[in-house]
Formats: C-alpha cells, sequence, structure tokens
C-alpha cells in the first residue's frame, strides 16, 4: 500500500473492496503455505545434519539418539525427531537479511539511494507497511526497464515471504517467553517453591505476625468475613466495623471514663482510695479497673 497508485471513480472504488476481500485473504493463504513448505523444507535439512551429526558421533552417538527418541530404547528412528524453533527463526532471519542485502544493492545505483536508504525501503516493503517515502520503478525510463521490473517484483515476493514467515515464527518464542514470565510471575505464591507461603484459602484474608509484646492487636483493615455462623477461624482477622458492633459497651464506658479523668471528676461509685486511682487518660482507666477489682475482692 505505498499508495502511489489509487482507484478515483466510484466503481474502481466499489470493486477494489471486493476484491480486496478475496485478494487478501488469497494473498495471506499464500503465505500460509509458503510458510508450512519453508518451515518442511527446514526441518528436512536440519534433520539431515542431525542424522550426519549422529554418525559422525559413532555407536556412542546412536545410543544416545535411541534412548532419546524412546524411553525404551526400542526405536531408533528420527521420525519424532523435531528441530528447533530458534534454529528456523535464525535461518529464515538470515534469508530475509541476504534477499534485503542482495535488493539493496540493486536499488541503491538504479534508484538512485544510499545503501541504508535501500535497507531501510526493503524493510519497509518486506513487512507490507509501505510508508510511501520510498517508491521503486516511478521514473519514466530505466535501463533495461523490463529485466528490472521482473527483478523487482521477484525480490519484493520472496522478501515479504521470507520476512512474514519471520514473523510468525518470532510470534511462538514471544509467547513462550510470556508464558515464561507469567509462570515466574505465579510462581511466587506457590508452595512448591521453596521459602515461598502459598496463599491461605481466604482470597484477602490477612494473616499477620503480630508482635510479641501486642498479643492482642487489631487490625484497622477490614478483611473478609468466616462464614461458619458467625464465629471466626483461628487466625482470622477482625474488621473495624465488627470490633466496633462488638465493643460498644466497652467503648461508652471507656469514652465516660476519659472524659471523666480529663475533667478531674473521677466515678463516685469507687470513691474509695487504695493506691490504684491515679493516673491520666489510659492509666486512670486500667487504675480504675485494678480498685474496681480489689473492690469485689
Amino acid at each position: 500500500g505505498f499508495g502511489m497508485a489509487t482507484p478515483v471513480t466510484v466503481g474502481g472504488r466499489v470493486f477494489l473492496i471486493f476484491y480486496g476481500l478475496v485478494g487478501c485473504a488469497a494473498t495471506i493463504l499464500f503465505f500460509n503455505l509458503f510458510l508450512e513448505r519453508i518451515i518442511t523444507l527446514l526441518a528436512y535439512i536440519l534433520r539431515w545434519f542431525h542424522e550426519r551429526r549422529i554418525q559422525r558421533a559413532g555407536p556412542s552417538g546412536l545410543l544416545e539418539c535411541r534412548r532419546d527418541s524412546s524411553p525404551s530404547g526400542e526405536v531408533d528412528s528420527l521420525d519424532d525427531w523435531k528441530p528447533s524453533v530458534y534454529y528456523v527463526m535464525a535461518i529464515l532471519g538470515g534469508a530475509s537479511l541476504l534477499i534485503s542485502c542482495c535488493a539493496s544493492a540493486m536499488y541503491a545505483p538504479v534508484e538512485g539511494w544510499s545503501y541504508a536508504e535501500s535497507l531501510y525501503f526493503c524493510f519497509v516493503t518486506f513487512s507490507t507497511i509501505g510508508f510511501g517515502d520510498l517508491v521503486s520503478s516511478q521514473r519514466a525510463t530505466y535501463t533495461n526497464q523490463t529485466l528490472y521490473r521482473a527483478g523487482n517484483f521477484l525480490l519484493i515476493l520472496a522478501g515479504v515471504c521470507c520476512l512474514y514467515s519471520l514473523f510468525n515464527v518470532s510470534s511462538i518464542v514471544i509467547k513462550q517467553f510470556l508464558n515464561w514470565i507469567l509462570k515466574r510471575m505465579e510462581c511466587r505464591g506457590c508452595w512448591r517453591c521453596p521459602g515461598k507461603r502459598r496463599a491461605g484459602p481466604h482470597c484477602n484474608a490477612v494473616h499477620p505476625v503480630l508482635p510479641k509484646t501486642r498479643p492482642h492487636a487489631v487490625s484497622v483493615e477490614t478483611v473478609c468475613d468466616s462464614e461458619t455462623d458467625g464465629r471466626r477461624m483461628s487466625g482470622e482477622m477482625i474488621s473495624v466495623k465488627d470490633f466496633l458492633a462488638s465493643n460498644k459497651v466497652s467503648l461508652a464506658i471507656m469514652q465516660k471514663q476519659l472524659s471523666e479523668t480529663a475533667n478531674g471528676g473521677p466515678r463516685q461509685s469507687h470513691s474509695r482510695f487504695n493506691g490504684f486511682s491515679r493516673g491520666v487518660g489510659a492509666l486512670a482507666i486500667m487504675n480504675n479497673r485494678l480498685a474496681e477489682t480489689s473492690v469485689d475482692r
């Protein structure tokens, strides 16, 4: 899609829409068939090199191949052997680079571009981006114009096929890399990994390690409640809302005692001084509790 030749009539544009649906689908099918054939060819070539390497290794290499192909060692064929995707990607990358270099060597003198501009044009064209800033075959006349256009067509076709195949194989490698990252991220909370703690049964339950000096500390974060008849599981934290609802009376008494202590007016019901009625604020509350206990005793 360089945009140098475009339809200008309504009929031509309508025809382009319907022809593009069929033409683009057929082009993608052609590229996929090319990819299958080129990968099959590369697999046979890599298998041939693999067989030659095993033969050069001697009997030890043959025994190793048998063990790798079958756990029992009964099958000694290479029917199940498959080439590595990295080898295929490297070969396709080398083929794309070779075609780009050959095409650039043709475009640079004929079109008057630099070699870097020719390589840039090859990538933009072979990847079907088609910016249109550099377009070949736009001059009125060329030396050996027919031969140049034929070579241009063949090089672009071969380059698009190789680069399209490279993109497809690279997508497999990228997918493998992303799956590896996801497995590593999931493995952080897996109990199988040493030094890792498995997540508890509650999705948002928090089980902190409380300090030894504060064994009855209460968190201010809201966590999920237990579903067992209003009772809480051991280690499950209570929310602020539930804490306030279950301790309204205690909080009211504490608030009253704080107010009386701050105003200097202790409660009259425990006016007896027995050594526990001193202090301010929370200390006064503790002393009053001790005084009540001593009175009860």
